[in-house]
């Protein structure tokens, strides 16, 4: 699977790299993308996802119920 967050698509983006002297170079930014078992409680299991630590905190706050529906409706693909 390519470097892509489950739960909120994030994907790398493309920019430069400016030396001193104005040279241009081209870049990857990567996200910041954490892999973690996460119980659901809905579905009675825990889930392994790659996810980006935005969605991390997201999942902290408001709980794993979005997930579950997401699971549900074929949204994430979960082995």
């Amino acid at each position: 699977m390519a470097r892509t967050c489950q739960m909120t698509g994030k994907k790398p983006l493309t920019g430069n790299n400016v030396s001193h002297s104005h040279n241009r170079t081209k870049r990857r930014f990567l996200p910041n993308l954490q892999k973690k078992r996460i119980w659901i409680q809905e579905l009675n299991r825990f889930v392994t996802l790659k996810l980006s630590a935005r969605a991390l905190k997201t999942i902290s706050k408001n709980g794993t119920s979005e997930i579950a529906r997401m699971i549900q409706e074929k949204k994430i693909k979960v082995h």
